[in-house]
């Protein structure tokens, strides 16, 4: 199967240390200086994790814009696309557990992507993300997924530095920090240039306070 075909089929990609080593130092100061409680927040944010702030820093816009993040994002929404929002996050001691869902493409199947890019090695001991391949495109005739069975999901493990980008529909959850190790992570979305108008009335919502009017067309999939 084809590096294509099996994000297609999967609705995901792992990149593997496609953080610039040089850069990680400084995305996490810029993570540590961003955090702010959630009272500070527009919307109030989970008491069982750390929320930062850091979407104008100038690593982390880079960060955004690696080519081949953008070749994998491309290829999934495939027509014209922005970026929306980049956040920080990072799970508590003892906290951080998501029941499995889908953050939900906005108006069509394929018009949203995230991604979260790690800025320390994470695995099941310290709450990696939870996903189900394959889960992003349900068969007509398929029933509604049941959130609480978890017999098909797979915990991520890997390095500071990887990227795990992934179909808005690919049914994922966070999970419990149960050593409380460190995993800071930046959360990335990116919609269909159609989706907008519709984020311009959110954004305050999402405390955003980046430049969102770049546009990014697909490139041909080469990693």
């Amino acid at each position: 199967m084809s590096e294509r075909d099996h994000l297609h089929r999967n609705g995901y990609a792992l990149l593997r240390q496609s953080v610039p080593p040089d850069w990680l130092a400084e995305l996490r100061r810029a993570f540590e200086v961003g955090v702010k409680p959630s009272s500070e927040w527009p919307v109030p944010r989970g008491f069982d994790w750390r929320h930062s702030s850091l979407d104008t820093d100038p690593t982390v816009q880079k960060v955004c814009r690696l080519p081949h993040v953008l070749v994998v994002v491309g290829e999934l929404i495939g027509e014209r696309f922005f970026l929306s929002q980049v956040e920080g996050r990072e799970p508590l001691a003892n906290g951080g557990h998501q029941q499995l869902h889908r953050d939900l493409s906005a108006q069509r199947p394929g018009d949203t992507v995230n991604a979260l890019v790690y800025l320390d090695d994470y695995s099941p001991d310290n709450g990696a993300t939870r996903i189900i391949p394959a889960s992003h495109r349900p068969a007509p005739d398929e029933p509604p997924p049941d959130f609480n069975d978890e017999t098909r999901s797979e915990q991520m493990a890997g390095c500071a530095g990887d990227i795990l980008i992934f179909d808005a529909d690919l049914i994922h959850a966070g999970s419990l920090n149960r050593n409380g190790a460190r995993r800071r992570t930046l959360l990335i979305t990116w919609f269909s240039e159609l989706l907008y108008d519709s984020h311009l009335k959110t954004a305050g919502l999402r405390h955003i306070q980046m430049d969102t009017s770049d546009r990014f067309e697909p490139a041909d999939f080469r990693l």
